[in-house]
């Protein structure tokens, strides 16, 4: 199959010889666009016919659809094919059950869909339930999960429109309409998905998830609005923080950035070390960050040694190279320039040199009361350092193709170095 569909891509046209078996590919010949056709359908196997099975018997019926598109139409990406294929699988087999995966995702138990019709059948509550959801696995997965991609947004079955996260509109949608669903998470994993190989990958995944999420923030869809007297606080609650994934990052932004030009300034944000008033600070710091630790430690993740520090629609395939690096949890910078890149890489060497300098005037301006009242901000700027090492390694030490582009790291130094010159002086 992959040699076949790598042949037909290289040569841009469906071969005679596979023509001939389906007359659904002839149709392909009269299209001038594959955004501007014409619906083709064919039943590649009925069901329905006593001899329509394939050669081993086990597919009751096939079918080949691609659903009609026009420049002039706005085709809704997933939720209008989902769409497109309930309504001819309405006319055909008329099932009452839809497994949908993404198309880099495959079964990874045979008894997925027996389980989860298991839920339907209930007689006491298989009324009530709309969907089963089982949690997204990724099958190159590396031991410290590089790039952090086993904390996904709920995914659930994708048709209603205008949105980028259609999926998560439609689920909401259910809800509120008094249905029920079930997460399903069995000790073998139902299915099992591509994760993203390169840092620019997952910063793209990212950014359309937090797009998608906010949209639906500033929409009639809110849960807070659309769900209210609808489904539980707990549960509109629970949508909220997804809601709120791409505002998280100002608060972000105020911490990686105010305090460090304040401390490479000399003047303090915090209380001093010895101050009680330095308590709750430390308290929400502490309790924040184990308990989002105690979290991931219980769903599966690691705690990566100190001594081995790393980090890991997206592209469904990688070259040897890269997916080498990507096993041995080495971060993958070769891209052309992205505004991302350098984004992230001014943050990084702007906290270094801050955190540099910051040190080098305490050394010389050894006084205590400097320390006290700048020691919170020292401590801030150096894990920001610290988290960025892969970053320093990939601008500066890394001979290979996956090192930082050099563009990016002309600019991101001499915007980090202006905006310290702007500081001191």
């Amino acid at each position: 199959m992959r040699s076949r569909i790598e042949r037909i891509t290289k040569i841009g046209q469906i071969p005679v010889d596979i023509r001939k078996e389906h007359k659904g590919f002839c149709e392909w010949d009269l299209v001038s666009s594959r955004h501007d056709h014409p619906v083709i359908l064919q039943i590649l196997i009925d069901g329905r016919e006593t001899k329509g099975v394939e050669i081993e018997g086990q597919l009751p019926t096939l079918v080949y659809l691609s659903r009609e598109k026009r420049p002039q139409y706005h085709h809704h990406f997933k939720a209008g094919a989902m769409n497109a294929l309930i309504r001819v699988s309405s006319k055909i087999s008329n099932g009452w059950i839809i497994l949908t995966v993404d198309c880099d995702m495959y079964s990874n138990n045979s008894e997925s869909v027996r389980d989860a019709v298991c839920f339907f059948m209930d007689e006491k509550k298989g009324n009530e339930i709309a969907y089963v959801q089982y949690p997204q696995w990724f099958n190159n997965m590396t031991r410290n999960d590089l790039y952090g991609n086993s904390f996904e947004v709920i995914q659930k079955m994708g048709v209603k429109y205008g949105f980028p996260g259609e999926d998560i509109v439609t689920g909401l949608s259910i809800q509120c309409r008094g249905w029920k669903s079930i997460y399903f998470n069995p000790e073998k994993k139902g299915f099992l998905g591509v994760a993203p190989t390169t840092l620019l990958q997952a910063l793209i995944q990212q950014k359309r998830w937090s797009e998608a999420n906010f949209q639906l923030l500033l929409s009639k869809y809110c849960p807070l609005i659309y769900g209210h007297g609808r489904i539980p606080l707990k549960l509109q609650m629970s949508f909220t923080p997804y809601m709120l994934w791409a505002p998280n990052c100002l608060p972000t932004l105020y911490y990686v950035i105010v305090p460090t030009l304040f401390f490479l300034r000399g003047i303090p944000l915090f209380p001093k070390i010895s101050s009680l008033w330095v308590i709750p600070f430390a308290y929400v710091i502490i309790a924040t960050n184990a308990y989002s630790l105690v979290e991931f430690l219980y769903c599966g993740g690691t705690l990566q040694g100190f001594s081995k520090l790393g980090f890991v629609v997206t592209a469904k395939v990688a070259d040897e190279e890269v997916h080498e690096r990507y096993l041995r949890e080495v971060m993958e910078f070769g891209t052309p320039s992205s505004p991302m890149f350098t984004i992230f890489t001014t943050l990084a060497m702007l906290n270094l040199f801050s955190f540099v300098w910051g040190l080098i005037r305490m050394v010389i301006d050894v006084q205590i009361n400097v320390l006290e009242a700048l020691a919170l901000q020292l401590v801030l700027c150096g894990l920001i350092v610290v988290i960025n090492l892969p970053v320093y390694q990939g601008l500066f030490f890394r001979e290979d193709s996956g090192k930082m582009a050099t563009s990016v790291a002309y600019k991101s130094i001499m915007l980090a170095l202006l905006a310290c010159s702007i500081v001191l002086y």
